[in-house]
């Protein structure tokens, strides 16, 4: 767990090794398969892969008052022992777009329900010779459905 300018000092050196590197960035409020999901897919696309996670105060505006459930310290404990993540990042804004300006990752990793031009940064990657990949989603899960199903009262 990282902060931004150590991360941008490690992405450098791994770059300086040759080795590639990949950022995707969330909320991952409550850990679900199809967040494991991404971030292996993500993982696959790079030698290294660095996570930008948004802060408690960042998800309270993006997803509202009664949220993140689990606090960006846990959140950021629980992807940093991910086989597939070699770093994390909190970051305070809506949007990754400043941490990705510091980290210049060679290719930016988002889910498939979301077009590359939808993709915060994605001009950024591209314009300095990068790639953009989206990938399939795990059908039926999501954080807001997690939460959805625990107030209803259903376990299914």
């Amino acid at each position: 767990i990282l902060d931004s300018a150590a991360a941008a000092r490690l992405v450098a050196t791994w770059k300086e090794e040759g080795l590639s590197v990949g950022f995707t960035n969330g909320c991952f409020d409550i850990l679900h398969a199809g967040h494991v999901s991404l971030l292996h897919a993500a993982r696959s696309q790079c030698d290294r892969l660095v996570l930008g996670l948004n802060s408690d105060a960042s998800v309270r505006r993006l997803k509202g008052p009664g949220r993140p459930v689990n606090d960006e310290h846990d959140r950021a404990c629980v992807l940093a022992a991910l086989a597939s993540v070699d770093a994390v990042v909190v970051f305070e804004e809506d949007t990754p777009l400043a941490l990705i300006e510091a980290l210049k990752p060679d290719i930016l990793v988002k889910g498939a329900d979301y077009t590359i031009d939808q993709v915060v940064g994605a001009e950024i990657v591209q314009k300095a010779g990068g790639r953009v990949v989206l990938v399939d989603l795990v059908a039926g899960k999501s954080t807001t459905g997690t939460i959805g199903k625990l107030r209803a009262g259903s376990t299914n």
